[in-house]
């Protein structure tokens, strides 16, 4: 059912969603819709078109523009041998737009969690209340826990966890903390580990953190500066001490009548770390949301996490456990006055792209709305009346993914414009964070921010979606390496490259964040604390994590390394040694003389088609948009649609220049339904595929995904067009 308001029809959850939203404001969900009709019907100047019509010639451009490459790349097959001739071709069809003269982000009344905070980022479905929650309060988390509950302690021999706490754990747990803290905030003399009572004095109207140490001898910290704040009883004696380096806060909680402070020497209970400064909250790969009724659910969360009133019960170890939002944190700081930190993430709101309409408005004459219209006008109906709960600055932060280069940023930028009129709200307050992971976004990536340059709060780069987007824009060009040698191709390090020289180029790093991807093992916490350090060591402030206990591993790297100072110094290097953006047009095709062997075929072939399955199934039978998904070894991935993007696009082209055959591939699937099946065979929501495959809607819609992954025209519907449809056939029985 729907409600027609000023020509636009309304699907009831959708209305009901939005009533509930403006209870008790100024605006009805009549007026909210007519306000909409009015934004939709607006003629944007620099177009004359409406946005609707706008929104349509985008993507017919972008369909314009993947068939002259298609063409160019049949008739040039291979790595391109003379690539200015290439990228001059690239910019005569208008792929490569010319570059202006220089400009600064002057984004203005940006929260320090963007601005200022080097630290982890968390993405979350906001279709799941609980896993929205936890994240939003992984802005601080317990170090203790999560070096006790991962691998990052092995879990073998003295050290297993075994049933109870094992109290030889627990004191490995502590050393490496120790460790840490030497590292990052060290005494002026002897170790942490050597600490037996923690105490203030008082130095010139100044609170002085004193370390007692076991020899009797006191000592201060290296750099009495990183003393934040702390907390004391009603007898004095310190409760917690918070220390600040680069910028984020550490808390030694102490309480020697706590079992693990009883056994600390100083009774230390706990180090809690600050972690995720910023939470993505996803309507977009991240959730399974294929009609009215879903995205209303999640407007819902929305609404209820911006309003602070967000709650859920759930059973876990038998016991309900309850959740809300944590309360701020509350200190007394070293001139004696009251430090209050916030005990939340940031909420950043990833919308649609532009190329997804939904039905959930349509206009008089049956025509869709773009869903990320629909997303726009939630979030700033949202956050108009939230403004304050969270950013101090009275900013509401948005997140576009999936734009091809400066001309659809420029119209999201105006669509935000057009909003903040109709709901009166001040000129700039939605921020924009640009999602670099197309082709054509990262070769003009420089006029995209141009384009957002007063409202642009991010950017980042992401390795599934972009060598998806990187296989389709190429698919004629010629067969692709395989998926793990993406890695190493000049294209990749080029574009990881070019993203952070960009975005200091343009002075982002001041104003907003330069991020990187995710780390899709959820479980293997010992690979990412070795690894994930390279993220700020290449200058980005942020990068995604997995989990909340993954965020407090990775804030130890922005202890480690000054992202600050780092980011000064690969602009200095950048002065004498800019990056230029013609290795990203280096094809990541196989060489003329590289043959693939059976073996690489089939193995390719298979992780193909147990990942597409893998994730395919959970989201089309029980709508679970991102999830961990068991991988050829039954190691965990985390998984969204980025992932069946790249296998897809793979797949595809390989079908597309006879590396397979279209028999190999349903064999390959036929086989791998029985693997997924046997991995998912301890659920019991999960409905098996290969008992029938002709009659499994997941299947058939995963197998889809490749044998048309060829398909190059506004690339993405191949994989989310199969999801959506599927889903449906699935919900309405």
């Amino acid at each position: 059912m729907a409600t027609t308001i000023s020509g636009l029809n309304v699907d009831d959850s959708l209305y009901g969603a939005v009533a509930r939203i403006v209870a008790g404001t100024e605006d009805g969900a009549d007026q909210v819709f007519e306000k909409f009709a009015g934004v939709l019907g607006t003629v944007r100047e620099a177009t004359g078109r409406t946005f609707l019509e706008d929104n349509r010639a985008l993507l017919e451009a972008r369909d314009r523009l993947q068939a002259q490459l298609d063409a160019y790349h049949a008739e040039h097959p291979g790595r391109p041998a003379d690539v200015e001739a290439y990228k001059r071709h690239l910019t005569e069809i208008g792929y490569i737009v010319p570059e202006g003269e220089p400009f600064r982000a002057a984004t203005e009344n940006v929260d320090p969690e963007l601005a200022d905070i080097s630290a982890p980022q968390l993405v979350v479905p906001l279709d799941n209340a609980r896993y929205a929650l936890n994240a939003m309060n992984a802005r601080w988390g317990s170090l203790y826990d999560a070096l006790y509950g991962t691998d990052v302690v092995p879990n073998e021999g003295e050290l297993a966890t075994g049933t109870g706490y094992n109290p030889r754990r627990g004191e490995e747990v502590i050393r490496r903390t120790d460790d840490f803290l030497d590292s990052v905030v060290p005494l002026e003399s002897g170790r942490y580990g050597g600490v037996t009572r923690f105490s203030i004095r008082q130095d010139a109207g100044r609170a002085a953190l004193v370390e007692t140490l076991e020899d009797g001898s006191q000592a201060g910290l290296k750099e009495p500066g990183k003393l934040a704040g702390y907390r004391a009883d009603e007898g004095g004696e310190l409760t917690a001490v918070l220390l600040r380096n680069h910028g984020l806060h550490i808390e030694l909680q102490i309480d020697r009548t706590h079992p693990v402070g009883r056994d600390h020497k100083a009774g230390v209970k706990d180090v809690v770390l600050e972690a995720a400064a910023t939470t993505i909250l996803d309507l977009e790969d991240a959730v399974a949301a294929v009609d009215a009724a879903d995205k209303a659910h999640i407007y819902d969360n929305l609404h209820g996490i911006m309003k602070g009133a967000l709650e859920t019960t759930f059973e876990k170890d038998g016991q309900p456990v309850h959740r809300r939002l944590n309360a701020e944190r509350r200190f007394v700081d070293p001139q004696g006055g009251e430090l209050v930190l916030p005990g939340t993430s940031m909420p950043l709101i990833r919308n649609v792209g532009i190329h997804m309409y939904t039905d959930a408005v349509t206009t008089a004459g049956g025509e869709e709305v773009p869903e990320g219209f629909v997303d726009a006008l939630l979030t700033v109906l949202i956050g108009k009346q939230e403004q304050g709960r969270f950013s101090k600055r009275g900013s509401v932060y948005v997140v576009k993914p999936k734009q091809h280069g400066p001309e659809e940023v420029a119209a999201t930028v105006d669509l935000f414009t057009a909003l903040e009129e109709a709901f009166g709200l001040p000129r700039n307050t939605v921020k924009l964070g640009i999602m670099d992971e197309e082709r054509r976004m990262s070769l003009n990536l420089f006029e995209a921010i141009r384009a957002a340059r007063e409202r642009i709060i991010f950017i980042n780069t992401g390795f599934l979606d972009r060598t998806g987007d990187e296989i389709n824009a190429i698919m004629e060009i010629g067969p692709m390496v395989p998926t793990e040698e993406m890695r190493s191709e000049t294209w990749l390090q080029t574009y990881e490259d070019y993203n952070v020289s960009v975005g200091l180029a343009t002075g982002l790093h001041r104003v907003g964040q330069i991020g990187k991807g995710m780390w899709v093992f959820p479980d293997d916490m010992t690979a990412m604390l070795d690894q994930k350090i390279g993220h700020p060591r290449a200058g980005a402030n942020t990068a995604w994590v997995p989990s909340p206990t993954a965020a407090t591993i990775h804030a130890v790297h922005y202890h480690m390394v000054d992202v600050a100072a780092r980011q000064e110094e690969i602009l200095r290097g950048l002065e004498a040694n800019p990056v230029a953006k013609d290795g990203m047009l280096v094809a990541p095709a196989l060489p003329e003389d590289r043959r693939l062997t059976r073996e690489e075929v089939e193995k390719e072939l298979d992780n193909i088609a147990q990942g597409i399955l893998g994730y395919s199934v959970r989201w089309i039978d029980q709508g679970v948009g991102c999830s961990k998904v068991p991988d050829m070894d039954g190691k965990n991935r985390m998984e969204d649609r980025a992932t069946l993007l790249i296998k897809a696009k793979i797949g595809g082209n390989w079908l597309r220049h006879q590396v397979l055959t279209d028999r190999q591939v349903r064999d390959a699937f036929a086989r791998m339904a029985r693997m997924v099946d046997a991995q998912n065979a301890g659920d019991p929501a999960y409905v098996p595929m290969a008992n029938d495959l002709e009659e499994s809607v997941a299947y058939n819609a995963a197998l889809g995904m490749v044998l048309r992954g060829n398909e190059t025209s506004t690339e993405r519907r191949n994989v989310e067009a199969a999801l959506h449809g599927a889903r449906r056939e699935k919900k309405s029985g």
